[in-house]
């Protein structure tokens, strides 16, 4: 499985779930604040929403749980405050992510970062990995009218960076994500979440790996 990076002029990652391990923490987060909205969601239900924003989550399980949450910004808060609490306390990036972007940055290999997490949650993860001078540009899916699988948050960073769509590298986790990389025609790596049940749908990206490190040796 070669990647020849001749090919891009940059390379943009997903965060949760790519550059640190944050999966877990953000099911905890949302079972615990759930919960207290009456909600009987266990950890393997959110299966269903990875790589959504978290208002599309939220709207999705008030829907379907039949909450009756008239603000659920107030519960988005919530979630968001109590995952800057967690990842600072965990602030561990996953196995060859650093290696990964001191590699890029040493071949002047512009870096971009693509989320659906919010801008507060960019930030604590940057500066609890201490990684924030590695990437040219950040952007939240948040700021988009769309967020994931819809590619606005890909082609908003590859515009940033100057850069085509189609010689972006995306790397990610999720169907979702995958799909939003495949949508703004860019080439999507996928190195899937360990938390999360295999989809056979991950077929959709154009490379797969089974980790940071994987990959890392393959473009070296």
């Amino acid at each position: 499985m070669n990647i020849e990076l001749q090919d891009f002029d940059a390379v943009i990652f997903d965060m949760d779930g790519v550059l640190i391990d944050s999966e877990p923490l953000w099911k905890i987060a949302m079972e615990d604040v759930f919960s207290k909205l009456g909600s009987t969601l266990t950890k393997s239900d959110f299966q269903k929403t990875v790589g959504l924003r978290i208002d599309e989550v939220i709207h999705f399980w008030n829907l379907h749980e039949n909450w009756g949450v008239t603000d659920e910004s107030e519960v988005e808060e919530q979630i968001i405050a109590a995952m800057e609490k967690l990842i600072s306390e965990n602030p561990f990036p996953l196995p060859g992510v650093i290696d990964t972007l001191e590699y890029l940055q040493s071949i002047n290999m512009p870096i971009g970062l693509a989320t659906s997490s919010s801008s507060r949650l960019i930030r604590v993860v940057v500066e609890s990995l201490n990684i924030k001078s590695y990437f040219t540009f950040t952007h939240s899916a948040e700021l988009e009218h769309f967020g994931k699988p819809h590619p606005a948050v890909y082609l908003s960073v590859a515009k940033k960076l100057i850069v085509y769509p189609e010689k972006c590298l995306v790397i990610e986790d999720s169907v979702n994500g995958i799909i939003a990389g495949k949508a703004a025609k860019m080439k999507v790596v996928c190195i899937p979440e360990k938390t999360h049940l295999v989809d056979p749908r991950i077929i959709l990206a154009d490379f797969q790996f089974d980790t940071m490190s994987a990959f890392l040796e393959t473009i070296r």
